[in-house]
């Protein structure tokens, strides 16, 4: 087998493996699950699986790093086509709660595992366009001179708590709108958001 052919199936496996803890997941609840009923949900020999994921547990990670991935550019593009402190804001935070709001019921984890990994590299790259993406708003003059890494994180942990409470119900708008304020105007702006 040619090492092209070779490559192109260590990707179909592992597409299939994905592909299948996703469905698992999905109907059985990631607790309940095994690393035995993916395998199952698959064509490939069970040895397979151990070629590319050690447990359950990584499939789900490599599963939420996919989400990571496919989240990235929609996040880029609305933060990148604002042209106020408020849009680049606004739009950010809206591009992200509807990204997880469509992708939320993929995969139902335990309590325990329901968090990302805030070190995985797909993770870290998306932290780092964020950084970019301030840098070059306070660049263009969209966003007042200040510290992009502080920024970026208060950004990305409102972002995820909020994304929490649009996972169980919370509008969408109303979830933007909050985080826009607060950052914009503080507490006395997010009152009345």
């Amino acid at each position: 087998m040619s090492a092209n052919r070779r490559e192109i199936t260590k990707a179909q496996n592992r597409e299939t493996i994905l592909a299948a803890a996703r469905a698992v997941f999905a109907q059985m609840g990631f607790a309940a699950a095994t690393v035995r009923d993916v395998i199952r949900a698959t064509p490939l020999a069970s040895g397979t699986f151990y070629n590319y994921f050690k447990s359950k547990e990584e499939v789900y990670q490599a599963l939420r790093d996919d989400r990571a991935l496919a989240a990235r550019p929609r996040l880029r593009a609305a933060r990148q086509a604002a042209t106020t402190a408020e849009e680049f804001l606004a739009s950010g935070f809206r591009a992200f709660f509807l990204f997880v709001l469509e992708n939320h019921t993929e995969v139902a984890p335990a309590a325990e595992v329901n968090r990302i990994r805030m070190d995985s590299p797909e993770v870290l790259a998306g932290f780092a366009e964020l950084r970019e993406d301030i840098s070059a708003a306070i660049a263009r003059g969209l966003l007042p001179t200040m510290d992009a890494d502080f920024l970026s994180a208060a950004l990305t942990g409102v972002a995820f708590e909020l994304a929490e409470r649009v996972k169980a119900g919370a509008d969408v708008e109303s979830a933007t709108r909050f985080a826009t304020a607060i950052f914009l105007g503080g507490l006395p702006a997010a009152k009345t958001a």
